[in-house]
């Protein structure tokens, strides 16, 4: 936990660097979406996974509400939390939180079970996934203000979730899970060959791993990434792939960023 957690401190630290000087009225490739915005969705969830672990009782209420509340009138508190502030006090507010998360995280068990709006996972999977998600935010935030990031062995994190989401993503869309395995081979930002699958699987994924993570949290769309796919499974999972839980959103159109 300790690793991971260091790893999610560092996630934070690149956004913060991104962020510093910037302009968060900017717009990002989510629609109506500024900077400022994305700051402020990852403000509101480091907040619920901070309670998740550290009250999952109280948390399990809420969230309850909250999914009530949003089917109900369409609101985005992740984003109106954030809009009620100028952008010092929003900023001083996600540092404070996530560092309030972080300490929850270095103190829970690996393997407990943390409730979330999708099925509740171990603690470990949960720090990955924020650090996934707050990636993924960043990209957003980094696309927005014309930012490239240097990719880092990170992205394995991200991977990880994109590849075990593979049945999600199924399911999101409406569609039956395929009863057969996916071979998933990725190089990594240092030329380390990352797998995933049996080595025998007929469908197959290949490419950086920093297209597959831009690809499976629908930050890119297929056609602007170099990922390749072999079977039909495969292939039909590149169309969906999603590493978050909820609906799959909008994602990006075809052509609307240059190949990483």
């Amino acid at each position: 936990m300790d690793a991971l957690c260091a790893d999610l401190a560092a996630e934070h630290g690149v956004l913060e660097a991104v962020v510093a000087d910037a302009d968060l009225s900017t717009p990002t490739p989510a629609a109506e979406w500024t900077v400022g915005d994305q700051l402020s969705h990852l403000w509101y969830f480091d907040q619920r996974a901070r309670q998740a672990l550290t009250d999952p009782d109280g948390f399990a209420a809420e969230a309850a509400s909250l999914l009530s509340d949003v089917a109900r009138t369409g609101r985005d508190p992740s984003v109106e939390q954030g809009r009620a502030l100028d952008g010092a006090a929003l900023l001083a507010a996600w540092r404070a939180d996530r560092a309030a998360l972080l300490e929850a995280a270095r103190r829970a068990d690996p393997k407990a079970r943390v409730p979330w709006y999708g099925p509740a996972m171990s603690a470990r999977s949960f720090v990955t996934a924020r650090l996934m998600e707050t990636w993924a935010h960043g990209q957003d935030v980094a696309d927005g203000l014309g930012v490239l990031r240097v990719p880092t062995d990170r992205l394995r994190h991200v991977a990880h979730i994109g590849v075990g989401a593979r049945p999600f993503s199924f399911m999101a869309h409406g569609r039956v899970v395929p009863d057969v395995d996916v071979r998933v081979e990725l190089t990594g930002p240092t030329g380390d060959t990352w797998t995933w699958g049996a080595e025998a699987a007929v469908d197959r994924v290949t490419g950086p791993a920093l297209d597959f993570c831009l690809l499976v949290t629908r930050r890119r769309h297929r056609d602007d990434v170099d990922v390749h796919a072999d079977g039909p499974v495969a292939d039909a999972w590149l169309d969906i792939a999603q590493a978050f839980a909820g609906p799959p959103g909008r994602g990006r159109r075809a052509g609307q960023f240059a190949p990483p």
